[in-house]
């Protein structure tokens, strides 16, 4: 529905609701009137999201039809076509697997569905057909040479659904709770005997597929055994990164990692887009930036100036689309929610993530231009070269190369309002919400920064390393408590840890030049 305007009423429903009910408009320049003819129209809503309310006026002029959720028997049909077709390759005990796979995931959507309710706070929590579609999506990656053993295939069922449903909650005892549903399931319909090693509280083995689990060059969709041949794989990615790009200062603990594979799996799948969640200083941008050169993606994002305007991004998307769609090259558009300076930005990004297609992004002579540079492509398809046809190839390439990565923060009103106002950025995004750092990774990232401070033993050292996230942990505690009291955020985040190491780091420098000069002194005399 389209924004009210100032006065309470919204013109392009009057304009729908004059041209069905009298087939026609009137030019207001020309003072004439305009007939439109053969023309339908097919409108749809969803009734839990959006505007409730429609014109009374306009509602009677369509027939007006329900559509329920569809029954389990549809979607055993539905998803049991794709799976028995991709399984046909597979070895004989996995094909049998099929139906255990349908009912397993059927199982886990409806238990999901009815424990996480859809809140004011919890805005996302929506569970639909199409996270059942993105869960199979991720199944049917698997080729037979790798994912050849029963126990393999319910690791990776148990990945895929993690993906979907895990990686969108806001809180460690949401997640507490899915993880409890998932491995019940699981023991229920996959025969793996070490499914409690993935979810031990420490010393957990990863359960983690992705693109380089086998190295860079090696693009196959494989099981991570461990943490440490992973570390080294990204860590030899980020140094590659680092000769041709700004050096990334990353450190590479375990949930740092794990959100590098996550980014990669969705832009891995055409058409896949992430919407990264965290407060600032989360580190959303760099392991965005990691994740697509692992992908062997560009990372494209937008310069924001004091004259920076909608024609800007207009243009800047012109670019990205002619980039993606006539030279084929992959794409990041690293967008945040701090580089939005018009709201109507939101409109472009809305129509790029639903279909791909911007209306109107592209003037005609600028259209016309790109269909005739693709003509050949679309005759190479077997293709009749018709200017719908060459456009749709333009659209597809550009579906197939171009991702979107839009970062926001849950901090404040502005990401729940403008995500109820353009529903594609959670309903066509992958979420990957990012939670507080633990406080192994606070422990790491300590260690990193401070291992080449000179102090005068180890026993120094490891206390300070120490201390670092034993006082971050005592500030969260406290601002829990402010909140209780006050009924005001005290916002902690990764940013302001990496400060804290920083400000000790300078102090120490400081106050030790203070105290060489004052020995100098002493020494010396004045």
């Amino acid at each position: 529905m389209p924004k009210l305007d100032p006065y309470e009423t919204a013109m392009p429903i009057s304009l729908i609701r004059q041209h069905l009910g009298w087939g026609h408009w009137f030019d207001r320049n020309k003072l004439t009137q305009k007939n439109i003819n053969n023309t339908q129209y097919v409108a749809c809503m969803n009734p839990t999201a959006g505007s409730f309310i429609i014109n009374p006026r306009l509602q009677r002029l369509f027939m007006t039809l329900a559509v329920d959720f569809p029954g389990q028997d549809s979607l055993m049909k539905i998803y049991g076509t794709f799976l028995q077709g991709h399984l046909q390759k597979f070895k004989e005990d996995i094909q049998e697997l099929g139906t255990k796979i349908l009912q397993a995931a059927l199982a886990l959507h409806e238990r999901v569905s009815s424990t996480f309710r859809k809140t004011a706070v919890n805005f996302h929590y929506e569970f639909t057909v199409r996270h059942l579609a993105n869960v199979f999506q991720g199944l049917l990656m698997s080729t037979p040479e790798v994912v050849n053993t029963p126990a393999k295939w319910g690791k990776l069922w148990l990945h895929e659904s993690e993906r979907v449903y895990a990686d969108r909650l806001v809180s460690l005892q949401d997640l507490e709770t899915y993880n409890k549903s998932a491995v019940t399931i699981a023991k229920k319909y996959f025969p793996i005997n070490d499914i409690d090693d993935y979810y031990k509280k420490k010393d957990s083995r990863p359960l983690i597929f992705c693109h380089f689990s086998r190295g860079l060059t090696d693009k196959t969709y494989d099981e991570v055994l461990d943490y440490q041949h992973m570390y080294r794989v990204l860590t030899e990615a980020l140094l590659e990164y680092n000769e041709t790009n700004a050096v990334m200062d990353l450190v590479l603990f375990e949930d740092a990692m794990k959100h590098v594979a996550r980014i990669s799996r969705i832009c891995s799948s055409p058409g896949g887009h992430a919407l990264l969640v965290g407060v600032g200083g989360s580190g959303k941008q760099s392991l965005a930036r990691l994740a697509a050169f692992i992908c062997g993606y560009a990372t494209v994002t937008i310069v924001i100036s004091g004259n920076y305007s909608l024609s800007n991004f207009r243009e800047d998307l012109q670019k990205m689309y002619k980039r993606a769609g006539l030279k084929g090259e992959g794409l990041m558009f690293l967008f945040t929610d701090s580089q939005i300076v018009d709201e109507r930005m939101l409109v472009y990004v809305n129509d790029l993530l639903a279909s791909g297609e911007i209306p109107d992004l592209f003037a005609q002579e600028d259209r016309d231009e790109i269909i005739n540079a693709i003509r050949g492509e679309t005759k190479a398809l077997g293709l009749v070269d018709t200017p719908e046809n060459c456009w749709a190839t333009f659209i597809g390439k550009v579906k197939a190369n171009l991702h979107v990565a839009f970062t926001a923060s849950p901090v404040g009103e502005a990401f729940r309002v403008r995500s109820q106002r353009f529903l594609a950025t959670i309903n066509s995004t992958v979420i990957d919400w990012f939670q507080p750092w633990p406080e192994v990774s606070l422990l790491s990232v300590a260690r990193k920064f401070l291992d080449d401070l000179e102090l005068e033993s180890d026993a120094v050292r490891n206390a300070v390393v120490e201390f670092m996230p034993f006082s971050f942990a005592a500030v969260n505690k406290t601002s829990k408590a402010f909140f209780e009291a006050e009924r005001r955020y005290n916002y902690t985040t990764p940013k302001t840890f990496l400060e804290l190491i920083k400000l000790y780091k300078s102090v120490l420098t400081k106050k030790r030049k203070e105290s060489q000069e004052a020995i100098d002194r002493l020494e010396n005399g004045l």
